[in-house]
């Protein structure tokens, strides 16, 4: 073997080993020593602890008895457990969380499908001026809702839609479609144009292609739109206060209303907030799993 020979063997193996190093020296902390899997779990332990003392303290002060329900024992556990917060949150609540399930099972699903027949047109079955009819679903997203309270309130009116809940099911669907629409035709781009093309083929048309062929693999898609309207609409305050009556108030409006003038039942208060927060959260955990694939499909492909 010749010097050159050696010497370019030498600097080979020399740049590999430093490779190596810097391989190795990534999942080591500044000090030199690796970061281990109990220290990672500690410091997920002690973020999860961060987060859930809100829940902890509104699920045990919504246990103790008015007596014990202040803000100098908030931390504490109730010396004597009590349902009355739970049972006066209740008669609060219950015809609130009524109004609030009739008005978010109907918006959401009509945004949702609509949201998924537009993305599908405006991914698969393209026409000229598709990506200008885009651009104006989008701008839908950006137009806040005090922007169009006053007119749209005068609209019902003349319509004589106002005081039930059909205005403000009526409302969060148009609202919703914009964003259902980016979603869904995000989602629709990363699926592969042969299987559209395969459909035409064996002649089947818009309708048909979208019912048996791109609607069951709407799964995710359908996930992330549900639990972006469910969320909006179970949480709306302004529309609600505005295009409904006090029949139709739904849970949020009724929340609102469970605070004292004089004397805070802080009990009762937790309690109901609670109450109110639990539909959305079983939302996000039976919907979850498909909740980020569905929100990333169409960021890469290939």
């Amino acid at each position: 073997m010749s010097g050159a020979e050696a010497a370019s063997g030498a600097g080979t193996v020399s740049q590999a080993g430093r490779r190596a190093g810097e391989r190795g020296g990534a999942g080591r902390a500044p000090g030199g020593g690796r970061v281990g899997p109990a220290a990672r779990f500690t410091v997920l332990v002690l973020l999860a602890v961060v987060f859930l003392l809100p829940l902890y303290v509104l699920v045990v002060t919504g246990f103790k008895p008015f007596a014990e329900a202040g803000a100098g024992r908030a931390w504490l556990p109730p010396q004597t457990w009590s349902l009355e917060g739970w049972s006066a949150a209740w008669d609060a609540l219950g015809a609130g969380l009524w109004n609030s399930v009739k008005l978010v099972v109907p918006s959401a699903a009509a945004a949702a499908l609509l949201g998924s027949l537009n993305g599908y047109v405006l991914s698969k079955w393209r026409f000229p001026g598709a990506d200008t009819v885009f651009t104006l679903f989008l701008f839908g997203m950006f137009i806040p809702y005090q922007a169009v309270m006053i007119p749209l309130q005068q609209m019902l009116v003349g319509a004589g839609l106002m005081g039930g809940l059909f205005p403000l099911i009526l409302a969060h669907t148009v609202y919703g479609i914009p964003i259902c629409t980016l979603i869904f035709r995000n989602y629709y781009a990363s699926l592969p144009q042969t299987l559209i093309e395969a459909a035409r083929v064996d002649g089947a048309g818009l309708l048909r292609t979208y019912a048996h062929v791109v609607l069951p693999v709407s799964a995710p898609a359908f996930a992330v739109a549900l639990i972006w309207q469910v969320t909006s609409a179970w949480n709306d305050f302004l529309f609600a206060v505005f295009l409904t009556g006090p029949g139709s108030w739904p849970v949020t409006v009724q929340l609102n209303n469970v605070a004292g003038s004089m004397v805070v039942p802080y009990n009762q208060q937790m309690a109901a907030a609670v109450l109110a927060s639990l539909p959305t959260l079983v939302i996000y955990l039976v919907l979850g799993r498909y909740f980020m694939r569905g929100l990333m499909a169409g960021a890469l492909k290939g």
